[in-house]
């Protein structure tokens, strides 16, 4: 009977039932199996605080019965809890350092998975890390822990892949989704890491198709077991990719959606969500918004995007501390990569010399060479050394990685370097950059285009319209716009937010065809009927 219900109370985690499952669990004799059903239950009807307490009691039995697999499993869904939820990091931190902890206390097979996974996790020497999530997998295998075993296939596909072994880490990481959704694996903390790792490694790679494919599955997996920050996690990676893309409206949406599901969930990961947000929206030249997303978000991405967001503003001082600061903790490989490269715009910017971070720059991307990394160290040095070859093999590799924003930024450094000296190649380069900044609507990018076109004499036509009629309110604002009203004016006019006003602004750009508000403000002039 007790095994009957045990195995009902499974069955109705693995299909989202949290109410069921509570039901079942309730009927059996406190252990730590039986705790952790009651814990992961109140986690799918989103008590949380109900769940963490739950599980700390779960953790509690286990070591009682003298079962470390459970308590260190345990431990660690503990400390996500605390974390990706409350927030409370050094909390969080507390409880998976307990895990840690028990790594000298001899665990048999069975329990050594669990323990060398978690010991690979936090692993920062990557070969090590590697060796060990191989181990947790293998033992997964060998006592029949799926859970285990693909979790760690997960953390070490998403590991091979940021080592830019691309081609071996997706693999894994496709065969531990697969898993996934054919019912292999059970609990529902793995099903988010397997999910997270995988969308992690997507954005680091740059890879849209393996990204779109493995979302719907995602979406129908979220609603079947009742978990969306499977969702939230996909959506907030996947959004990170489609703004790299330039896929921007896509982007909009998945990222706009992944803050309403972390929000909806309580969970404090949604910083990365609104990171991302605040990315695409200083690439759309829209930068009050991007200052207010990134309000007191301090994550790695947000400092990225923060820099980015002073360099756009034309205050490269502030770029340039925050940077400095950034980078001086940070290991040299891959992922310092992109500010490496940000710090030597902004050193330039500064009139400062970048020699010293452009050889960090190089070291780094010699240790993990990728084309993504080749082109950073290119571009730097193109702008560096005014070596004109540097700047258009980057604009190159940028576009080979789809990066189209990045590559058309290439082409406008070429041709600001070269408009004295080769007016007609400048000229050239500078509508490459100008066709793929109206393609992609990146106003600030596209007005600096144009304006070089114009110095070298070249008539510039208008950006392409989307052909989408004004709504009733975005007619309004483009009215108040002619007028000669500013933001602040127009959200106290028709009582909305700067934030929203700011929106229809830039959607009435694109439906128009206009690049700046000054472009509007004379569209909405010659709009307006003849005073009779």
């Amino acid at each position: 009977m007790s095994g009957d219900l045990l195995l009902a109370g499974r069955a109705a985690l693995r299909r989202g039932d949290g109410a069921g499952a509570r039901a079942a669990f309730l009927e059996l004799p406190e252990s730590g199996r039986v705790l952790e059903g009651l814990g992961s239950s109140s986690y799918l009807l989103t008590d949380y605080e109900r769940a963490t307490q739950e599980l700390e009691q779960a953790y509690a039995a286990y070591r009682r019965a003298g079962d470390r697999a459970g308590a260190v499993r345990v431990c660690r869904v503990i400390g996500s809890l605390y974390g990706g939820v409350a927030g409370q990091w050094a909390i969080a931190n507390g409880w998976i350092s307990r895990a840690q902890s028990m790594l000298d206390e001899r665990p048999d097979p069975a329990e050594q998975g669990w323990v060398t996974l978690t010991r690979g996790m936090f692993e920062s020497d990557r070969v090590k890390r590697n060796q060990y999530l191989r181990e947790a997998a293998d033992l997964g295998g060998a006592v029949g822990d799926n859970d285990l075993r693909f979790a760690a296939l997960a953390y070490l596909g998403a590991s091979l892949v940021h080592a830019d072994r691309v081609a071996e880490g997706m693999t894994l990481l496709d065969e531990a989704l697969a898993a996934v959704t054919g019912g292999d694996v059970e609990a529902f903390i793995v099903v988010e890491e397997i999910f997270c790792q995988l969308f992690t490694a997507c954005e680091h790679a740059h890879d849209v198709h393996r990204a779109e494919q493995w979302i719907a599955v995602g979406e129908k997996l979220a609603a079947r077991r009742g978990l969306p920050v499977v969702s939230a996690y996909c959506r907030t990676h996947y959004g990170g990719i489609l703004v790299a893309a330039g896929r921007w409206s896509e982007a909009d949406a998945a990222l706009t959606e992944a803050v309403r599901l972390w929000t909806i969930s309580r969970r404090s990961l949604k910083a990365d969500a609104l990171a991302r947000l605040a990315d695409l929206r200083v690439r759309q030249g829209r930068f009050d918004e991007a200052a207010e997303l990134l309000d007191g978000i301090t994550t790695g991405e947000a400092v990225r995007t923060r820099a980015e967001l002073y360099l756009a503003r034309g205050e490269p001082r502030l770029a340039l501390d925050l940077l400095e600061h950034a980078v001086r903790p940070t290991v040299d490989d891959s992922e310092a990569v992109p500010l490496l490269g940000l710090l030597v715009d902004a050193q330039i910017a500064c009139a400062e010399d970048p020699g010293e971070t452009l050889t960090r720059l190089e070291r780094c991307a010699a240790a993990r060479p990728s084309p993504y990394a080749g082109a950073v160290v290119a571009r730097a040095r193109g702008l560096a050394a005014g070596d004109v070859g540097e700047l258009r093999g980057a604009a190159e590799l940028f576009a080979a990685v789809q990066l189209p924003l990045e590559s058309a930024i290439a082409h406008l450094d070429l041709a600001q370097m070269i408009a004295k000296q080769n007016p007609p190649v400048a000229a050239s380069e500078a509508r490459q950059a100008l066709r793929i900044f109206d393609q992609l609507m990146a106003t600030r990018h596209a007005d600096a285009a144009a304006a070089l076109l114009r110095t070298l004499g070249d008539r510039v036509g208008p950006p392409r319209s989307s052909g989408a009629p004004l709504t009733q309110r975005e007619q309004e604002v483009l009215d108040l716009v002619g007028a000669g009203l500013s933001n602040p004016e127009i959200a106290q006019r028709l009582y909305i937010s700067r934030k929203t006003v700011e929106h229809h602004v830039g959607n009435v750009l694109a439906k128009l065809g206009l690049r700046n508000r000054a472009a509007a403000a004379a569209y909405a002039v010659k709009q307006e009927p003849a005073q009779g």
